[in-house]
């Protein structure tokens, strides 16, 4: 069969694709673009805003219209918050929740040099705005062993960076007493694998020891992804998020005392029930003041089943968007200033892929603390480490973005 995918939402569901259509290419099927016409269409779907369910239904309909006879297989969190409307789609052939994926999954993603690695799914937490628990389930993982193994294949696959994705990375391990410390240790231990980094943790997860590990290891990257939400510690408390605005500070500090040069990225929602405009300029002042390197911004949503539609006044949705576009605008200039003090600095680079520019052809990679490069294309530099100074010139800048 010819086979097209598209993949909305994390990068946890990017890999899980990823694994998939590995698994299908090697029972014989061919793997073709979305935009191709194809025999089956699959569809991993997010449902952790509106916006991302809406992109899931016109992500179905577009593949019904391209091929009318296909079969349409919908995996993913929507298919499992929202099965029956989403088997009503026209053309939807198949609809598979959550619970047929397999616990541990990786992918290398086209001729990239970096792969995904799922460690570990689900969530305990319940945050009063958040659908997921609801469609991934309980937090559980593979055993550290189990673990391990799969990260000794993929090294033997030639991969020189892994990214380690999860729902809540830092659950790892808690069901059997073991600790997502230990499965870091572990991986810095593998042979064959240059670089890893952490998709993201949660605040009250990064402790102390796990910043001074990664601080003094082989392989850890210095580059943290570590949710905020909110910078108003009433905001936190109506979310029931785990943790409140001296605990992040601390946090963040702690990653710059012991790496001057990490890059730490920050997960912020605008437009929370409940939030006043008193409360936004808490958390834009509070942004302004800790030394975040960039933000991802989204825009709050009512989820279904979900504490949060109870809770206190509504934001309207054009002050929400505005809200947005502020926060957006904060992002681009921490972006910026996180560049600029590391222009004339050497750092470690993987190049990793190429585009065509006009009339030249560049190949991209990223230094070890998250910051995009370009150089003239060569071929045996590609899936290379090499260290270089960073320049106006040979830097891209690309601000975060909702």
């Amino acid at each position: 069969m010819r086979i097209a995918a598209h993949t909305l939402g994390c990068k946890l569901n990017y890999a899980e694709t990823s694994d998939h259509l590995r698994h299908l290419a090697e029972e014989g099927h061919e793997i073709v673009d979305w935009t191709a016409e194809a025999d089956l269409y699959i569809v991993n779907t997010c449902t952790v805003t509106a916006v991302a369910e809406k992109k899931c239904r016109a992500a179905i309909r577009q593949a019904h219209r391209r091929n009318p006879g296909a079969q349409i297989v919908v995996m993913g969190c929507f298919a499992q918050t929202a099965a029956d409307e989403v088997a009503r789609i026209p053309g939807v052939s198949q609809v598979l929740g959550n619970e047929s994926k397999r616990l541990l999954s990786y992918s290398s993603v086209g001729d990239r040099t970096r792969t995904f690695f799922k460690v570990q799914d689900g969530c305990d937490y319940f945050c009063t705005y958040c659908a997921i628990p609801y469609a991934r389930g309980r937090s559980r993982s593979a055993t550290l062993e189990e673990t391990l193994c799969a990260a000794r294949r993929i090294a033997d696959s030639g991969a020189r960076e892994v990214v380690l994705t999860g729902i809540n990375t830092g659950t790892f391990g808690q069901r059997q007493g073991e600790s997502f410390l230990e499965l870091l240790e572990g991986l810095d231990k593998l042979d064959g694998i240059l670089r890893y980094r952490i998709s993201s943790i949660e605040p009250n997860l990064l402790t102390d020891e796990i910043i001074d590990f990664v601080a003094r290891s082989r392989a850890f990257l210095p580059h943290f992804h570590v949710p905020l939400q909110a910078g108003s510690d009433h905001v936190l408390q109506l979310m029931h998020r785990r943790y409140d605005t001296a605990l992040y500070r601390d946090k963040v500090l702690k990653i710059k005392s012991a790496m001057p040069d990490a890059c730490i990225a920050a997960d912020i929602m605008a437009g929370f029930n409940g939030e006043s405009e008193e409360e936004f300029r808490k958390t834009l002042d509070f942004v302004e003041s800790i030394p975040i390197s960039y933000l991802h911004v989204f825009t709050y949503s009512d989820r279904p089943g979900t504490v949060a539609l109870k809770l206190g006044e509504k934001v309207p949705v054009p002050v929400r968007h505005e809200h947005t576009q502020r926060l957006l605008e904060l992002s681009a200039k921490k972006h910026r200033q996180f560049v600029d003090s590391q222009l004339g600095k050497a750092r470690p680079v993987l190049w990793e892929s190429k585009e065509v520019e006009r009339l030249s052809t560049y190949m991209e990679g990223w230094t070890d603390n998250y910051i995009r490069v370009q150089s003239l294309h060569d071929p045996s530099r590609v899936n290379t480490v090499e260290t270089i100074t960073l320049t106006q010139e040979n830097v891209k800048r690309e601000a975060a973005s909702e």
